[in-house]
């Protein structure tokens, strides 16, 4: 099976006479424009299954967990820098601003913000 990534208006074309086109997405879910001849049955997975068709061997079950990637830009790098200074100028000896502490610093490692990454970093 092929796997394609797309981004809001990309498009792909199937033989000489279908084209899906991404509009948007939304969460999880995302809507696909499908152009193709009258006469070519469209059916999403569960109307094909419910009305007796067989799942396609090459369709996974269940939804895959993908680890999104955070964008990030100036904005957020302000926002991390005002809770690490927020934090800074609590009590450091109480152990929940402790454990705040290390728990950004795990997420968000100090040199992140300050090195210009645009992108989280991966794991």
């Amino acid at each position: 099976m092929l796997s394609l990534q797309l981004k809001t208006g990309d498009y792909m074309t199937i033989g000489e006479d279908v084209v899906v086109q991404l509009d948007h997405i939304s969460g999880d879910r995302c809507k696909l424009m499908v152009q193709a001849p009258k006469d070519m049955a469209i059916l999403r997975g569960e109307v094909l299954e419910r009305t007796g068709g067989e799942r396609p061997d090459c369709v996974f079950d269940g939804p895959r967990r993908h680890r999104q990637e955070v964008v990030w830009n100036r904005g957020k790098t302000q926002a991390l820098n005002s809770i690490r200074l927020i934090l800074r100028q609590m009590d450091s000896e109480n152990p929940d601003v402790r454990t705040l502490k290390r728990q950004l610093d795990f997420i968000f490692p100090p040199e992140f913000a300050s090195n210009g990454t645009l992108r989280a970093p991966k794991e």
